[in-house]
């Protein structure tokens, strides 16, 4: 049997199959199989490395595979990737940036689309992001339909939270739900007559405001067991709802908002459930507990590098010092770095596949440097962008470098609590062991986030993509910077212990959120068209505030990252996307470069 696929292998090829098929292979979508099976090569020889490496009650079922030529082989192979099964969650969360482009252009007239890849030499300082048209489903680009579900989420959003009205009154009357709380069973033909709702919209009297609504209140037609309840949202909402106070959920969805708008948040989500105001509530109410539980504003994004280089170097216990450098070492590795922007203005991510090797960093240790990613590069876009670009740079990847732990916790990340976050995803150069695992990856991913994903061999490819000159010099690209981790600096964050600062400036956010909360009743209650247009410009002027103020408040509440103290990510939130200053000041403390470990990499034959 392996001298029959060698003789096949060996097999010529007609120059117009191979033109074919080295077109087919050289630039494609993850929304369907690399090629079709009929022109996969066999992989009898990757079978055992297979059995070896999918250990943790995966499918092992191969797909049924056709030998072809060499060249075909050989190229199919370029086109597939084995790494994705660890990176392409990890990278993914890593813009998983919801919401971090705010919008403040208060028009709802689309205009004709600006296509970037046109603009020439799309540098930081002479890209026009003003110049770019906003996509449709945000802020300033959104249907009559859209505004109004826009409208309904938010009124669902003040129930929950008991917001009331500068009058006393509720958010929404009982006769006034909107539909999506409607039974899914009824008809507007009904004849039977309706009764009163209860729960969520009956008046409220102290004592109910002191007191989240009861799990009975919660939105009609949620189920536990849901099959498209993917990652058990409706639970987790209807648990939130029965053992937090409204007074909680309103305080953790504004700490949500950070420097964005408000609406650009809120639209995230309604994009991501397919403008389904309940699903988009639900989601948003599980993602603001995932939040909390996970501690992502105040312990990952407060402590932050200069928290693990003080335990590294003082930790209490031994676990303690091994959880830090566990943490650091991804860090200095440069597993994953964020530099520079492609030719829709979206920032860019490279993610070195080789360079992770599974045991080498603990479970927890992983799942808190991917949420701290995520985090880092929300302060990294700007409007109207909202979404970023990863490459997979699988040079060099092996077997070795395959991971299955933390997967399922990194693709819970960027699909059930980073919705919208994914511009394009670039798979560069990957190896041919990815075939007899493309069928578990594909069922892994949300199809939507699949069709972003796309194949690519050389810099050429790429450049389809990202301008040349701003490709680092290690995937073949022209600009010569290379990644250098710059260390933190014990004292670089003396705001943070400025807590009567920090405290008075969260006070005079919640006088913002006030504001915001008025403005946008008064919206719900306007019919006239004029009067309802200058309360959302009034609105939007609000929603500036908040972002201009979450800057000035960003150091008090914020450990600074590796982009503040390269100086990419500046005062005010100002970005410089291709600088990378080993001395650039942070927070008035002088930043140091400390010798980085060894990088460790693993040859393209090692499995074990």
């Amino acid at each position: 049997m392996r001298t029959a696929s060698r003789l096949i292998l060996r097999a010529p090829l007609p120059s117009c199959a191979a033109k074919s098929t080295l077109r087919a292979s050289r630039v494609h979508s993850l929304g369907r199989s690399p090629l079709p099976l009929s022109a996969l090569p066999a992989v009898a020889p990757c079978r055992t490395l297979l059995r070896r490496n999918l250990t943790t009650g995966l499918n092992r079922s191969r797909p049924t595979l056709r030998p072809t030529t060499a060249l075909t082989c050989r190229n199919t192979l370029q086109g597939s990737s084995a790494s994705l099964l660890y990176i392409l969650p990890l990278a993914i969360g890593a813009f998983a940036v919801y919401g971090a482009a705010s919008y403040w252009n208060t028009s709802t007239e689309p205009s004709e689309r600006v296509h970037h890849a046109d603009l020439e030499e799309p540098a930081v300082e002479g890209f026009d992001f003003e110049a770019m048209d906003t996509l449709p489903g945000r802020l300033g680009n959104l249907t009559p339909e859209q505004e109004e579900k826009l409208f309904e989420l938010w009124k669902l959003i003040f129930q929950i939270c008991a917001v009331e009205d500068e009058d006393g009154g509720e958010a929404v009357a009982a006769d006034e739900a909107p539909a999506p709380l409607q039974s899914r069973t009824s008809t507007a033909g009904s004849e039977k007559p309706k009764k009163k709702r209860l729960g969520l919209f009956k008046k409220k009297d102290k004592k109910d405001k002191e007191n989240t609504p009861e799990k009975a209140a919660a939105l009609d037609g949620l189920k536990e067991n849901d099959p498209d309840d993917k990652f058990g949202h409706n639970k987790v909402f209807q648990e939130t709802l029965a053992n937090r106070t409204p007074a909680s959920i309103r305080d953790a969805l504004w700490t949500m908002v950070k420097m964005d708008h408000p609406d650009q948040l809120v639209l995230r989500f309604l994009r991501a459930r397919k403008w389904d105001v309940q699903k988009a509530l639900v989601m948003l109410v599980s993602t603001m507990k995932w939040r909390q539980d996970a501690k992502v504003d105040d312990d990952i994004m407060l402590n932050g590098e200069e928290h693990f280089l003080l335990q590294e170097q003082q930790g209490a216990t031994e676990k303690d010092k091994k959880f830090a450098k566990d943490f650091l070492d991804q860090m200095r590795l440069g597993k994953s770095f964020s530099y520079g922007i492609d030719k829709e203005g979206r920032p860019t991510t490279v993610v070195r596949a080789r360079l992770h090797k599974a045991g080498d960093q603990s479970e927890e240790s992983l799942e808190r440097y991917t949420v701290y990613l995520i985090e880092t590069n929300r302060m990294l876009l700007s409007a109207p962008v909202d979404t970023g670009t990863v490459i997979f740079d699988m040079t060099g990847f092996s077997m070795a470098n395959m991971d299955y732990t933390p997967v399922k916790f990194m693709i819970q990340c960027f699909e059930a609590n980073y919705p919208e976050s994914l511009g394009v995803v670039l798979v560069h150069k990957a190896p041919w062991v990815f075939q007899g695992i493309w069928k578990i990856i594909r069922g892994w991913l949300d199809p939507v986030v699949a069709s972003k994903v796309h194949f690519t061999n050389n810099v050429k490819d790429m450049s389809e993509f990202i301008t040349p000159n701003r490709i680092p010099k290690e995937l073949e690209g022209d600009d010569p910077w290379a990644y250098e981790y710059v260390e933190p600096v014990v004292g670089e964050n003396p705001k943070l212990k400025d807590t009567a600062t920090r405290d008075k400036l969260l006070g005079e956010r919640q006088v913002l959120y006030d504001q915001y909360e008025q403005k946008t009743h008064q919206w719900f209650k306007e019919k006239d068209a004029e009067k309802r247009a200058s309360i959302k410009a009034e609105r939007n002027e609000v929603a500036k505030k908040l972002k201009d103020g979450y800057w000035i408040l960003d150091p008090y509440v914020r450990s600074r990252s590796l982009y503040d103290r390269v100086g990419i990510l500046n005062e005010g939130g100002k970005l410089e996307y291709h600088v990378w200053n080993k001395s650039a000041p942070t927070n008035g403390v002088a930043a140091a470069t400390a010798s980085a470990p060894a990088v460790v990499e693993t040859a393209a034959d090692d499995v074990d």
